[in-house]
């Protein structure tokens, strides 16, 4: 079915047609004006219908009412209009073959207008004539171009959007899990010799699990911006990691950060605090960040001995990621006696 454009553009070129084919009249040697050239000029307009459905078959049709036009001895005034309009069309929409078969379509209605028409086709109307099918091709060209940008620029978007949203379950949820493990694994070791605390092991993982199910509820039903979300409590931080059995310490100082920057700057911290958790079984982790002039800097270090080297994964690339989207820069590594993470990030205001 006709698109509902097309046939407010094929009704108002039907009208248009008709009343520039009654005002403007002809004279010698073309034929003048009556039904049959109306009905040339109407069917040409009227083809627009398809123009988004078929526009090939548009040319087509197009073309051969330039021909018919022009054998009857009408000059080429209105029949015209649809036909450069079909060829834009075939430009902006099909591919490499289809094209082709417009610009021949197209080439064979012109060759058919200069064989018959009645007037004597000059190398002026010959060049203008030119020009208007080049115009047409290239404007079809730049619109094709610029919808597959769009649609790239649509897709790329997408792609980044599943990205941070694969970013956050894994900082968030992996977070949740490691304490539960952690704490678990607590609970289980002291379970004979203090029962008291097993239990409140228990209680722990019961409130880390609901809050892992309700970061992951906010995570599906809001995705497209974090610009309105809260940062999460440090302080509820440190208490997970301290019932866990590890030594946590938390020094911070005021940071004048967006709503986004702070909450990458959680993230980092959460992020970095599992992998500690993941990879001592002991040893102190200190959490520090302050302010330095325009830059907020984070660092998170962690003691422990005989440390496994460090290999690449997911938890570092979306730090690193992270930091780089809000325009600062990231570092990790082992240090004497542990693993340091270090982020710097621009403060608020900041170009």
């Amino acid at each position: 079915m006709p698109t509902r454009s097309d046939v407010w553009l094929a009704a108002g070129l039907v009208v248009a047609s008709a009343f520039a084919a009654l005002l403007a009249g002809s004279g010698p040697p073309y034929r003048p004006t009556d039904a049959l050239g109306l009905v040339f000029a109407v069917v040409a307009a009227s083809s627009l219908l398809w123009r988004s459905t078929a526009p090939v078959s548009v040319t087509a049709v197009t073309g051969t009412a330039v021909i018919l036009n022009a054998a009857a001895g009408y000059p080429p005034t209105v029949v015209q209009w649809p036909a450069w309009i079909a060829v834009f069309t075939v430009f902006a929409t099909y591919g490499r073959g289809l094209r082709l078969a417009g610009a021949l379509l197209t080439l064979a209605a012109l060759a058919g207008y200069v064989v018959f028409d009645r007037g004597d086709v000059t190398t002026s109307e010959l060049f203008s004539i030119t020009m208007c099918f080049l115009i047409s091709m290239v404007a079809g060209e730049a619109t094709r171009a610029r919808r597959f940008w769009a649609e790239a620029s649509q897709a790329r978007l997408m792609a980044e959007e599943r990205t941070r949203l694969a970013r956050e379950l894994h900082d968030a949820l992996g977070h949740a899990v490691n304490v539960m493990v952690m704490q678990a694994g607590v609970g289980r070791r002291v379970f004979a010799d203090n029962p008291e605390f097993a239990q409140e092991a228990l209680g722990h993982i019961e409130t880390v699990g609901r809050d892992a199910l309700g970061e992951l509820d906010r995570l599906l039903r809001v995705m497209h911006s974090d610009d309105d979300d809260t940062p999460p409590d440090l302080g509820e931080l440190a208490a997970r990691v301290r019932a866990a059995g590890r030594d946590m310490r938390l020094t911070t100082a005021e940071v004048d950060l967006a709503p986004g920057a702070a909450r990458a700057v959680h993230r980092i911290i959460q992020e970095a605090v599992t992998n500690a958790l993941r990879h001592t079984e002991n040893g102190r982790i200190d959490v520090d960040l302050a302010q330095v002039g325009d830059t907020v800097v984070l660092e998170v270090a962690n003691e422990g001995r005989h440390l496994p080297a460090p290999t690449p994964g997911r938890g570092l690339v979306n730090m690193r990621e992270r930091a780089r989207l809000e325009g600062g820069r990231f570092e990790a590594g082992p240090v004497d006696g542990g693993f340091l993470v270090r982020a710097t990030l621009p403060a608020r205001g900041k170009p």
